[in-house]
């Protein structure tokens, strides 16, 4: 794993210095709340390391452990950008969760965000990234708009036929994703957390509350408040509370070899890039060295992240393949050298749901990514834990009683 450069580190101590003082003064005032998190991915991992650093007795627990095959925070990488549409809300996120990102790697001295800027390439009508513009400015994004010949001279490794015209987004890049759940544990750890490995039950919820929560050993635990970050299995957890507002869906992704010796495709060189027309496909270049990186945005079909097999489909593969060619010719022959299938855990209309358990006011349900929640992972744990603690409500876009208009 890489190390951030000792001359950032030095740079960054002060910064660093005010947010231990910040850490210190919360705790002194702060009264302890014992909490159990469920779910060790980029939400619940996240979510219990700031509760534990605003002074909480926090309990993690996963049932496979954090970034798991099964998991959606699971794989080698993740895009982080700010373009959302007219959507500031997801914007302002992006924004405060890059800052702690950064804020995050100073602390642990390692490497987790790589910034290689995003290639918007619009192939349909533009209106999502049209809507952007305004957002990026207020929020101070910096972007470009390019030509098809103007991005064509960045990137000659790019057929820009049918592009209409592409959005530069200067600070975007790729994440690790398996590895960050993996540190954010041990940190967790570090700072005084508590990780349990086993499978949990919700227990009866009587006068309001949760009571317990049950441990696939037979064990109980009385947490005092819960926070379920289940991913794709949030619906089946809740049944009566969420119903079918967690749609997991099969997604493919491919890693395509790159020509011997050839650098063109890697990250120093090579920015994420999105290709928005009829279907929405992006990738990432480099991925640590796994490959060319491709996948299908699209929602694929129904998902069984416990039980399903996850062998690559042939149909993905070929649209894969045929875009690759039209996109970037040098890759038009390359081998098919990784593959996985992972899931999106989608609420109907892909915001996220960060809410109180209906019938249970000590329970928080956090959940409903739909494909672009992990770069989030550090703000929303942040919001969330300020929501536990000041047990006020999340904002109207990600509460269940939106699904009741």
């Amino acid at each position: 794993m890489d190390k951030i450069p000792r001359r950032t580190i030095l740079k960054s101590s002060a910064v660093l210095a005010g947010m231990h003082l910040l850490e210190n003064s919360l705790l002194a005032v702060t009264p302890q709340l014992n909490v159990a998190v469920i779910g060790a991915g980029a939400f619940g991992g996240w979510t219990a390391l700031h509760l534990l650093r605003r002074g909480a007795k926090v309990t993690l627990l996963d049932a496979w452990g954090p970034g798991n095959s099964r998991a959606s925070s699971g794989g080698e990488t993740r895009v982080i950008r700010g373009t959302y549409g007219a959507n500031k809300i997801y914007t302002k996120m992006a924004v405060r969760a890059l800052e702690l990102w950064k804020e995050n790697e100073l602390r642990w001295q390692r490497q987790l965000y790589t910034r290689t800027g995003a290639l918007w390439m619009v192939a349909g009508s533009g209106d999502f990234e049209t809507a952007s513009i305004p957002v990026l400015d207020e929020l101070k994004l910096k972007y470009t708009k390019l030509t098809p010949d103007e991005a064509a001279k960045r990137y000659p490794q790019i057929n820009f036929d049918g592009i209409k015209w592409a959005l530069w987004e200067d600070e975007a890049g790729f994440l690790l994703a398996r590895q960050s759940c993996e540190v954010v544990l041990q940190n967790f750890l570090k700072e005084g957390g508590e990780y349990i490995q086993t499978q949990v039950q919700p227990g009866p919820i009587e006068n309001g509350r949760m009571t317990s929560i049950k441990f696939s050993n037979g064990n109980e635990m009385n947490g005092g408040s819960y926070v379920f970050a289940c991913g794709p299995w949030l619906g089946k957890v809740f049944p009566d509370a969420l119903g079918n507002k967690i749609r997991p869906t099969r997604q493919d992704v491919f890693f395509f070899g790159t020509p011997a010796g050839d650098t063109r495709f890697d990250e120093k060189n090579f920015p994420v890039w999105i290709n928005h027309g009829d279907a929405l496909f992006y990738g990432i270049p480099g991925n640590r060295w796994r490959g060319f990186k491709i996948a299908d945005d699209t929602h694929g079909p129904d998902f069984d992240p416990t039980n399903s097999d996850r062998k690559p489909s042939e149909t993905a593969l070929k649209a894969a393949r045929d875009l690759i060619a039209i996109r970037f010719p040098a890759l038009k022959d390359a081998p098919l050298v990784e593959s996985r299938v992972c899931q999106y855990e989608n609420s109907p209309d892909s915001n996220y749901i960060i809410d109180k358990h209906p019938a249970a006011n000590n329970v928080w349900l956090i959940g409903g990514g739909s494909g672009h929640g992990y770069k989030m992972g550090p703000a929303l744990g942040e919001l969330v834990a300020e929501l536990v603690f000041t047990d006020k409500s999340a904002d109207p876009l990600f509460r269940l009683s939106r699904f009741e208009k």
